[in-house]
Order: C-alpha cells, then structure tokens, then sequence
C-alpha cells in the first residue's frame, strides 16, 4: 500500500503541474467560442484550483495499475468511477456544465464513450505489440540457438589441482 501511496501522489504531483495549462486552453477555447468574455478573479481560482486537484487525481489514478492483486477489470472500473466523479465535479464546480439530469446524463454518455474509446485504442495496441514480440521469440526457433550456445558454453574443467606427494 505504501507503494501505492507514493506512486499515486508522485503521479498526482506530475500531472498537477499541467492543471493550469489545460485551464488556460479551456478558457482561451470558451473566449474563441465567444461563451464568455471575461473571467472574475474568483473563476480563475476555482479554475485553478479545481482542475489542478482533478489533474492531481488523474495523474495519481494510474499507480492503480501497478496493484498485481488488483484484477484489470476492477482497476479499471475504479479508475474511470473516479474519474467520472472527478471530471463532472470540476465541471459542475466551474459552471462549464448546467446541473441537471439531462446535461449529466449527456456529460455521462460523452464521458462512458470517450474512456471505452481511450481504453480500446490501448488494448489494441497492448495487444499488437505483445504478438509482435511473440512472433519475435518463437520457442520452436530458438531453441535450436539456445541448445547451441549452451552446448559451447558447457567446459569439462577440474575444479582444482590435485596435490602430488
């Protein structure tokens, strides 16, 4: 668990550092949009301080992975639950999302289609490349090498002189 711990809050502490820039994209995104004009000083804190504690977390989410014990499909359920609750919290703490059921159920089906995207993309790749590295070490293959090294490196030798009286 202590692994974890300093894992999760090394991530966190990554990840934290590009809370603002993403803010600052957000923001530059909403003017260009012409959703706002101008910011309070109190919408630049909340920003600030609400996308860099979801940052925090989500850099921090993935030592989750790193819990042998843990099956793939239960880091996975818990890293996109908290995530969710993280993204629709920031966004309900900025006011970049009405609260309502329609908007969160929309925001929900947005959030579910984007992590299963994300999550498939991964696994495809995971899985090109563990059948690339597969086809590389064919046990059939090698073991012609590996029987013809070993047997060049098997050296009758004594172990020590014997004494002559």
């Amino acid at each position: 668990m202590k692994s974890f711990t300093s894992q999760f809050v090394f991530r966190g502490l990554v990840a934290m550092g590009f809370g603002p820039i993403v803010l600052a994209i957000v923001y530059l995104i909403l003017k260009q949009s012409a959703v706002i004009d101008t910011l309070s000083v109190n919408q630049v804190c909340i920003g600030i301080a609400s996308l860099s504690a979801l940052a925090f977390v989500a850099g921090g989410m993935n030592a989750i992975y790193q819990i042998e014990s843990l099956p793939l499909m239960t880091a996975i359920l818990i890293h996109g639950s908290v995530l969710y609750i993280g993204y629709l919290a920031t966004y309900l703490i900025n006011d970049w999302l009405d609260f309502g059921t329609m908007p969160i159920i929309a925001f929900t089906a947005f959030f579910a289609i984007g992590y299963i995207v994300i999550w498939a993309i991964i696994y495809s790749a995971i899985k090109r490349n563990t059948t690339k590295i597969n086809d590389l070490v064919n046990p059939e293959v090698m073991a012609d090498m590996i029987s013809a090294k070993i047997s060049k490196k098997i050296v009758v030798a004594p172990f020590a002189k014997p004494d002559r009286y």
